[in-house]
């Protein structure tokens, strides 16, 4: 299967032609709630998420980051119906993450009736337990250095109160929260201005500590909403295989790929229809 490529078509058509169990991880963003304009595509959220089952090895993980609009005053819920359906196609709900954004487009009025929002779900599916886990360690441990004090017990299978060995110090850094918190802006989350031709993109940061997070180098991470090649772009850069989907020509040939290319001394071969 190729590689390091950029479809361009729908892409329930594109991943029902490739193989069953062939992509360790996705990383996607989808089109939600008509809250920005994506050149008028709109998509079957339960028809991609039985082919994301299809394609994704056992064990590989999908990152589905989506939030929900309001509408006459409440939210409309579409993030929980999506999560109901990826169970319904056999994925398990592995994590419920959020993602922070440290500022909003429409702050909070004193005379309104909702605080602020500046979060969006990043729900984690697994197909059966997840095979890749490596957790980022960068919060800080209080206690770092510190072992235990006095003496610990514990007893043996005869029920006798034995001393243990003294516990191992607390490390510096431990993993950390299922809250990321990202600044965002064209001068912080992504600092590609031309990623900021797409109506919607997330933070390289989110991307990539995904990335990191459920693959391991050489992995193919897929993304079927691939917009302005952030995901392809953050699997390259740490060290793995990346195919990128999308329906619009315009976003794949005038934002993902010269995204790549700039950054990468590599051909990226034809774009394939």
């Amino acid at each position: 299967m190729k590689t390091n490529i950029f479809h361009i078509g729908n892409c329930v058509d594109i991943m029902g032609a490739m193989d069953d169990d062939c992509i360790d991880m996705v990383v996607t963003s989808p089109p939600y709630d008509d809250l920005r304009n994506y050149e008028g595509f709109s998509f079957d959220s339960k028809a991609v998420i039985e082919s994301l089952y299809k394609v994704l090895k056992p064990g590989g993980v999908v990152v589905w980051v989506v939030g929900d609009a309001t509408v006459d005053g409440s939210e409309t819920g579409t993030s929980f119906r999506q999560a109901l359906q990826f169970l319904d196609a056999g994925f398990s709900l592995h994590d419920t993450m959020i993602y922070e954004k440290n500022t909003s487009s429409f702050p909070a009025q004193r005379e309104g009736f909702r605080y602020t929002q500046i979060f969006e779900y990043m729900f984690v599916f697994s197909k059966g337990k997840p095979k890749t886990g490596n957790l980022i360690c960068d919060k800080d441990n209080k206690w770092k250095g510190w072992t235990n004090w006095g003496k610990n017990t514990h007893r043996d299978k005869n029920g006798k109160l034995v001393e243990t060995k003294d516990i191992k110090p607390v490390p510096d850094k431990s993993p950390r929260n299922n809250i990321w918190r990202y600044v965002v802006g064209a001068n912080y989350g992504t600092k590609d201005k031309k990623a900021y031709k797409h109506p919607a993109t997330f933070p390289e940061e989110l991307a990539r500590d995904h990335i990191l997070t459920w693959s391991n180098k050489e992995d193919i991470v897929l993304d079927p909403f691939v917009g302005s090649g952030t995901t392809a772009k953050m699997a390259y850069l740490s060290e793995r295989k990346f195919i990128g989907i999308d329906i619009s020509e315009e976003y794949i040939n005038k934002i993902a790929k010269p995204r790549l290319q700039k950054i990468a001394d590599m051909w990226l071969g034809e774009i394939e229809k």
